[in-house]
């Protein structure tokens, strides 16, 4: 009997009316990529010699979270093969959830020659899982269909070849999303298909849509319910836009220029409809209720950062989120601002009600993962901490925190192309972070660095 299966039976002796819940996290931010997990029989706080580890198997570098989903968990990674060349093997491993027995590996050639060398360190997109197929995205653009079982290639494609696609600076790195039959992704392929859908069985293309106006951005579509229908929301370098999954038709779009790189999620929220970037600050829609369109109902675009005499001393007053997907609850926004501030503001002007510290690093690019869990947050962040926190109107309150993973991924200015000097950048120092989403999942959190994957137990059975 597993230890899971154990702590199940001993909670339905002792509470015999209660109900315990379990649930997979098949793709990135998990159900319906809303970063909300319903499990029940989770721990309400830390115990004083740190959480249980399940299970610890060595893996290779790389952003992209684990997703977990029918008993395993699906991870990518890349190892390099000639040393510093950038020339090496892309991989998926699916692990046993309960034991991490490595099931099955594929793997494939790539270079990195492509990507900017500090950030030159292996796959970007989670996994999504769907059924008994699993969908994925190397850093150079290859899609892979495989078979859950067996790791078999189901179907593949090299937007790179076949669509004469421009892999990004930072590498691709939006994962995708499976709506019924299809499966979408967000190409790059000129002249209209920005957004490609496919055919999740065949591969066979069913849409594109929109035109290409620059590099892809790094922001994972969502799909929202509103105005009577579904509505796929993809926010890229050029603004936001609304497409019917179905069809890839435009509902509407919002242009919404300043950068290279938006990365955080869109955050759908009753009317509430908002991006935030880096580069370009924040812009809120509003959702009209009986029909699929939106108007703009406040817009920040100032500056991320204050200069003087080219030295960076303070910031703007808004939110510009870097990796940090923020909050929306009830009116008030919830995020992290580009150098590791937690800020409230108000939903409906974007001002801003407070800020706080302590959350995450103090540093440019600093950032965390909120997961939303009854009436608290779990939140990890890039030092490898897990947090229990609580936002509200009046400010950020934590209430628990442990550390479980060492950070491993050098920012800035890590790896050099051969021949070439690191540097920093924008006044960034030099750290360690981990920047991987977790996956949490059969009351576990799955979580991942550039040397390791864990599973660490947050069932209060186990306790």
């Amino acid at each position: 009997m597993t230890n899971r299966v154990a702590a199940g039976v001993l909670l339905a002796a002792l509470a015999p009316c209660a109900t315990l819940s379990a649930e997979d996290w098949p793709q990135w931010r998990g159900a319906d990529r809303l970063g909300i997990w319903t499990e029940t029989g989770i721990l309400r706080e830390f115990p004083d010699d740190g959480l249980l580890v399940k299970w610890r198997v060595p893996v290779g570098s790389g952003f992209a979270g684990p997703a977990v989903a029918g008993g395993r968990v699906f991870v990518l990674d890349y190892v390099e093969t000639e040393r510093r060349t950038m020339q090496g093997k892309e991989r998926i491993q699916a692990l046993d959830e309960d034991s991490g027995e490595v099931l099955w590996t594929h793997e494939w050639a790539t270079a990195y020659g492509v990507l900017m060398a500090s950030y030159a360190t292996g796959p970007r997109a989670t996994p999504t899982v769907d059924g008994d197929r699993v969908y994925l995205l190397g850093a150079t653009g290859r899609i892979f269909c495989l078979d859950v079982a067996t790791g078999d290639v189901v179907w593949e494609k090299d937007t790179v070849t076949e669509y004469d696609v421009l892999v990004p600076v930072w590498g691709t790195s939006i994962a995708p999303i499976v709506e019924g039959d299809l499966v979408i992704y967000v190409v790059g392929a000129q002249p209209d298909a920005f957004v490609m859908a496919f055919d999740k069985h065949t591969g066979e293309e069913r849409w594109r849509a929109l035109e290409p106006r620059s590099e892809l951005g790094y922001s994972q579509p969502s799909i929202i319910e509103a105005g009577g229908v579904r509505q796929l929301s993809v926010w890229h370098p050029a603004g936001l836009s609304s497409l019917d999954p179905e069809t890839g038709a435009l509902y509407w779009e919002e242009l919404f220029p300043g950068g290279q790189a938006p990365i955080a999620d869109a955050v759908h929220s009753d009317s509430y409809l908002l991006v935030s970037g880096f580069y370009t600050g924040s812009l809120m829609m509003r959702l009209e209720p009986d029909r699929p369109a939106a108007t703009v109902l406040w817009k920040d675009s100032g500056t991320d950062r204050i200069l003087e005499d080219g030295v960076e001393v303070a910031e703007s007053d808004g939110l510009h989120s870097n990796i940090t997907t923020p909050l929306i609850l009830g009116d008030t926004i919830y995020g992290i601002c580009s150098h590791g501030e937690v800020r409230g503001l108000r939903a409906d002007t974007g001002e801003r009600i407070w800020e706080a510290e302590g959350l995450t690093n103090r540093e440019r690019w600093a950032s965390a993962h909120f997961v939303r869990h009854e009436d608290r947050y779990f939140v990890y962040n890039e030092k490898g901490e897990l947090l229990i926190a609580r936002f509200t109107p009046e400010g950020y309150v934590e209430l628990d925190r442990t550390h479980l993973l060492e950070p491993t991924s050098r920012t800035g200015y890590g790896r050099s192309r051969p021949g070439t000097r690191s540097r920093r950048r924008h006044g960034q120092s030099d750290r360690l972070v981990v920047w991987s989403h977790p996956a949490f999942a059969n009351r576990h959190v799955v979580l991942r660095n550039d040397e390791e994957i864990i599973r660490v137990s947050l069932d209060e059975g186990d306790y």
